[in-house]
This record gives structure tokens, C-alpha cells and sequence, in this order.
């Protein structure tokens, strides 16, 4: 689900995305998810009742790194996203890209019916 949802928002703020690693021709501005963790992280009778999801959004540009982390960060924020980690990962002389990451985790309650079957 998760990924499902990075993908949309970072669709709708126009910034390609793909999961694990970026296999098109590269742009000037793109992003590869890659997913951290998949956790049950509160439990009730014995069951887990959360799924808390962490993605790893790395953000590559030649631009303005800032300019294009802001919105991103908004749109997460306002998407229900937690933001665990933001960071400059470095610029890569290779590729002439800046690369940022940001650490986002979600929370997913867990359905009763998946339990009774």
C-alpha cells in the first residue's frame, strides 16, 4: 500500500519514480522508492492491529535539491506520511546528480477479517 501511495504523490508533483532502482533513461529530477521496513508495532489480544510501512524515498536532481525537497515534504505531510529521516546523501561527480534522502513510515491498521479466516 505504501508504495502504491509514494508512487501517486510523487506522480502528482511530476517527479518519475520507480521502486528500487531507476531502469529508464534518467531526467534532470527523479526518485526511487526503496522499502525499509514492515513492522507490526501494536498488538491487542494477541493479534497486531498496526502495520507500520518505511519507505525510502531517494531524490535525485540536477537543480535545486531544496527547491523540489519542500513540496515533497508538504505533499507527505499533508498525505498522513511520518517524515523519520530527511538528509543530503551528496553530489555525485559521476552523474552530476544531487542526491537527498527522506525517510517516511505510515500506519496501517490492521483488518479483523485477515485474522478470523
Amino acid at each position: 500500500m505504501i508504495l502504491e501511495e509514494l508512487n501517486s504523490l510523487l506522480v502528482n508533483l511530476n517527479i518519475p519514480v520507480e521502486t528500487g532502482e531507476f531502469s529508464d533513461s534518467a531526467p534532470n529530477t527523479y526518485s526511487v522508492l526503496t522499502p525499509l521496513s514492515d513492522q507490526f508495532e501494536i498488538f491487542g489480544d494477541n493479534l497486531p492491529t498496526i502495520d507500520v510501512n518505511e519507505v525510502r524515498i531517494s531524490l535525485f536532481t540536477k537543480g535545486n535539491y531544496l527547491a523540489i525537497k519542500k513540496p515533497i515534504t508538504q505533499a507527505l505531510l499533508g498525505a498522513n506520511f511520518t517524515i523519520t529521516e530527511r538528509f543530503f546523501v551528496g553530489f555525485e561527480k559521476e552523474t552530476n546528480y544531487f542526491h537527498v534522502a527522506i525517510d517516511v513510515a505510515k500506519h496501517y491498521e490492521m483488518e479483523e477479517t485477515i485474522w478470523q479466516q
